[in-house]
């Protein structure tokens, strides 16, 4: 029954959901095929959800502009003057990273997506000051698991939640993933299915880029961030002028016309097994690296960011003058300067550690927000307008009350 309401409420009637032809301005009739691709929408308003702790990890391999010579002809200038990024953090073939355990002891463990991912939670979770107990909903939004059937679960069981307490899934939806999860998260939450959802945001992309290709390899790090969410209940020791809205609006886009333009696709190898007659031939299952059209997915990304902001802001009930905090998915930093223009922000506004990271897809958001809180710049009562953007193509906006 509760699966059951948790389902409606994804299709309530707080939000709306449509289904609707791509615009294209060129209509060619005698092309119907054209209207065969459909874009999907889905927006609402105030979410009873307060965003209450954040927490991220990095690999501790460092791989600098100045390194990136070494491999290709380019430049620390020429990177930096086009993308904003200086240097990337890279997972390694059989990567360890240092722990220090509760008994003060230092520790070598694997460093994978998972770790990191675990790692991260546990940030996320003292923040928040939750214990695992109190979780019962943990969404991982990745694109490139350590384990294909998907690493929440066990991300869960190993941040000590007890099999059976809570439900744990991934979800897939690129570099617009952590933006996804957090108001699916925030679905489950206002229904009152959960109480609280721990939403990861975890990508080891570069495991999947053609270092071969100068232009593309250059972009991408790795990373993991992570965000507990609780439930508002009416007269939950709100004080002030908090009304237990931690998400303002939001709306979210896709448009499978546009996958071409950014995917990463299956390969497989032919294999042969020696069934009665001629046999058959299966397939050893692997994928292909990264590909992307980089100036298609820019046009895309300054054209359509800055409208499902302003949609976000439309369902929030508020100016772009209220909002302290302008936090995009860190992809190029040229992307978010067009995209605070076109908005009206000035850059001062604009949360980004782009230079450090790199383009860390699904874990961009919280890396980024996770530095951001803990330096002291966003502070409870805060209102930051996210966005994610990317494959699938994908792209969404919500705006967050932080704490």
């Amino acid at each position: 029954m509760r699966f059951l309401l948790a389902v409606i409420a994804l299709l309530g009637s707080t939000n709306s959901v449509t289904a609707f032809a791509p615009i294209n301005h060129h209509h060619h009739h005698h092309h119907p095929t054209q209207q065969i691709n459909t874009a999907l929408a889905a927006k609402g308003g105030k979410l009873s959800v307060r965003p209450i702790g954040i927490g991220s990890c990095a690999p501790s391999t460092v791989i600098t502009n100045a390194d990136m010579e070494a491999v290709h002809d380019t430049s620390d200038e020429w990177i930096r003057t086009r993308t904003g990024i200086e240097q990337r953090r890279v997972l390694v073939h059989e990567g360890t990273r240092k722990i220090i355990g509760t008994d003060g002891e230092e520790t070598e463990t694997p460093e994978t997506l998972r770790t990191l991912g675990i790692e991260a939670a546990k940030n996320a979770l003292e923040m928040a000051g939750k214990s695992p107990s109190d979780i019962d909903l943990v969404i991982c939004a990745t694109s490139s698991p350590d384990d294909l059937f998907g690493d929440a679960p066990s991300i869960a069981s190993a941040i000590g939640i007890e099999a059976g307490k809570c439900v744990a899934f991934d979800l897939t939806a690129a570099c617009s993933g952590f933006l996804f999860g957090i108001v699916t998260a925030s679905q489950f939450l206002t229904n009152g299915a959960s109480q609280n959802a721990l939403v990861l945001g975890a990508d080891a992309l570069t495991r999947w880029v053609d270092w071969d290709d100068r232009n593309s390899c250059i972009l991408f790090g790795d990373g993991a961030g992570a965000m507990v969410l609780t439930r508002s209940d009416e007269n939950e020791g709100l004080t002030g002028s908090e009304d237990g809205f931690g998400i303002l609006g939001y709306a979210m886009h896709s448009n499978g016309a546009g996958y071409k333009d950014l995917n990463c696709i299956y390969k497989g190898e032919p294999k042969k097994i020696s069934t009665p007659g001629e046999g058959t031939v299966v397939e050893d299952g692997s994928y292909d690296s990264m590909g992307m059209n980089g100036r298609k997915v820019y046009s895309f990304a300054t054209r359509e960011v800055p409208t499902v902001l302003e949609e976000a802001l439309e369902q929030a009930g508020i100016s772009v003058d209220e909002v302290d905090h302008l936090l995009l998915h860190q992809a190029n930093i040229r992307i978010m300067e067009t995209v605070a223009s076109r908005l009206g922000m000035p850059m001062e506004k604009v949360i980004t550690n782009l230079n450090k990271y790199g383009n860390t897809s699904a874990a961009s958001i919280p890396l980024a927000l996770d530095e951001a809180v803990r330096s002291g710049r966003v502070k409870k009562g805060d209102v930051i307008a996210c966005a994610g953007f990317g494959a699938g193509l994908s792209w969404g906006a919500a705006i967050l009350k932080w704490g």
